[in-house]
């Protein structure tokens, strides 16, 4: 995943999740990282796997799809004005994500990698509450050092 390009958008709002997806969808397509085809799966793979998750503090989700719709590895960063509903990923009830962390891999297993990565550092309080806070400028950078350590310029 060293190519892999990390997208942040702050200061937005959605009415739900799917406007979030949708949103997702056409700025990925814009930036030229993903296929046609992405935002219908991004959509359809949310429906059949949710993927909120409620943390210590915070409630994020982590929407992906199948690498077959990736043109280039990428991440898009969304810090919502407002919380955004997202179906839990092993659960009944919904998560309110304050943090929304699009995955876009080109191969499988880099998604596996990137997610053991990405849960690892997601279990540090500090961790979320630095993404929180920190200017939208900053996000990026503050994430590509956390997640991939030996990345980091």
């Amino acid at each position: 995943m060293h190519d892999c390009e990390v997208f942040v958008k702050t200061g937005i709002a959605f009415g739900d999740a799917q406007a979030a997806l949708r949103h997702i969808g056409k700025e990925m397509l814009r930036a030229g990282v993903v296929e046609v085809s992405y935002p219908h799966a991004l959509i359809r793979r949310e429906s059949e796997f949710p993927t909120g998750i409620m943390l210590e503090s915070h409630g994020v989700a982590i929407p992906h799809c199948e690498a077959v719709h990736a043109i280039k590895p990428a991440i898009y960063l969304i810090r919502p004005d407002e919380a955004v509903r997202f179906s839990q990923a092993d659960g009944d009830e919904p998560v309110s994500a304050l943090l929304i962390i699009a995955l876009i891999v080109t191969h499988p297993s880099q998604q596996l990698v990137l997610l053991r990565n990405l849960f690892g550092q997601l279990q540090d309080p500090c961790f979320i509450d630095q993404l929180m806070a920190a200017p939208e400028q900053q996000l990026a950078e503050m994430f590509k050092r956390k997640v991939f350590p030996t990345l980091s310029t």
